[in-house]
């Protein structure tokens, strides 16, 4: 019999690509002050592959441990930039920002996932994308962002590939669900070989 998953996330993209798999499953989101926990680990030097690890995985451990016997499966992204690990916009002008810090230069996107049961992490995934972003003009960031930021303000990097984001960009190197913020094929491989999808 196959365990219930449940997604603890609000983020309506994850949901979309579970759905469009056929996966069932459903959603809590968890109240975690990703914020502090970000803080801490910065203060820390973690490098940024571990902070959308830990980030994901306090989220599976928060829902899972009011779900027992259930599948959990968190998630979190973050961007490395030189080291340096940008987050969600917090306004338009922080938005400009950043796509000009980012702007005729590479980046990547970590996007990372924990499953947890009886609230402890049993599997989990990194992945990782290289992305080339083209010279941008002032002119057309500022035109970009305007028409776009009520769904760029929810994405780190403030860009979707599956929007107008995609222009933005001479180059990708990686899995597509890793820029959308899943390891969609490494989860469903792993569902797939516990025996909760069958093929």
């Amino acid at each position: 019999m196959p365990q219930p998953l449940i997604l603890a996330s609000g983020s309506t993209i994850r949901a979309q690509l579970l759905r469009q798999a056929c996966v069932p499953f459903d959603v809590q989101a968890p109240k975690v002050d990703e914020e502090m926990i970000k803080q801490a680990l910065l203060a820390e030097d973690a490098p940024p592959r571990d902070i959308a690890d830990t980030l994901a995985e306090m989220k599976a451990r928060k829902v899972s441990e009011k779900n027992p016997g259930a599948l959990v499966l968190g998630c979190d992204q973050v961007l490395d930039h030189r080291g340096l690990m940008l987050s969600k916009p917090m306004s338009p002008e922080d938005a400009c920002d950043q796509l000009r810090s980012l702007s005729n230069d590479r980046h990547t996107l970590l996007s990372a996932a924990v499953i947890c049961e009886d609230g402890k992490p049993i599997w989990r995934q990194i992945g990782q994308v290289r992305l080339r972003m083209r010279e941008l003009s002032d002119d057309y960031i500022q035109d970009y962002v305007t028409r776009n930021w009520d769904s760029i303000r929810h994405a780190v990097g403030c860009y979707k590939l599956e929007e107008e984001g995609v222009r933005l960009f001479t180059g990708i190197e990686g899995d597509y669900f890793h820029v959308l913020g899943m390891p969609l094929l490494e989860l469903l491989n792993y569902l797939t070989l516990r025996g909760d999808l069958s093929t």
